[in-house]
């Protein structure tokens, strides 16, 4: 189990799955969103969890004001959890959940574009993978968009595509969060 940190959902239950899924902890969490909504990246954001597990990451910030959330995950047993946590959570209006592989859902563009990214990739996930679906994700991602990497504190820093600009690394323990911002003036992210 796990909870919201912050918010209007504060303090309710999240269920993550029994294996296969290691959920960011609610310490990291709620750094990670101190900084966020300081930057004003949350508020009514159009959001995407790839790799979602439990859906903690788009739960967060839906409640904390994001406007909507897609949550996309592999696994159908986890993607059925996160539907029933949204159910739970009385978001499920708000939320959408893409039972499929992070690398084919970012390869469709979507109806609308992205303002912030979670990309929480299993450990086990190489660096390569994570550029290439960073790639595909190029164009897909509003001006002034932030994306977050988590990674293990030993994988490399992603290879961002050459307009987007390194904002942040964050050490937290083993686990560390890389952000980047979509820069307004680049023309491919124009809405």
């Amino acid at each position: 189990m796990s909870r919201i940190v912050a918010g209007r959902l504060s303090g309710r239950i999240i269920k993550v799955p029994p294996k296969g899924t290691r959920p960011t902890s609610e310490r990291v969490r709620e750094s990670l969103f101190g900084v966020l909504e300081h930057w004003g990246a949350i508020a009514d954001a159009n959001v995407l969890d790839l790799y979602a597990g439990s859906g903690a990451l788009g739960f967060e910030a839906l409640s904390r004001g994001a406007r909507a959330a897609t949550l996309v995950e592999s696994s159908p047993a986890a993607a059925r959890l996160i539907a029933a946590n949204a159910s739970a959570l009385g978001v499920q209006d708000l939320t959408l959940v893409a039972q499929q592989r992070a690398e084919s859902f970012a390869a469709t563009p979507p109806p609308r574009k992205w303002d912030l990214v979670f990309i929480d990739p299993p450990y086990d996930v190489s660096a390569a993978q994570v550029n290439a679906l960073l790639g595909a994700l190029d164009g897909a991602i509003a001006a002034d968009g932030i994306v977050v990497v988590e990674r293990d504190g030993h994988s490399p820093a992603p290879a961002w595509p050459q307009a987007w600009n390194a904002l942040r690394m964050r050490e937290y323990g083993t686990t560390t969060m890389h952000i980047a911002e979509i820069p307004a003036a680049d023309p491919a992210h124009a809405d």
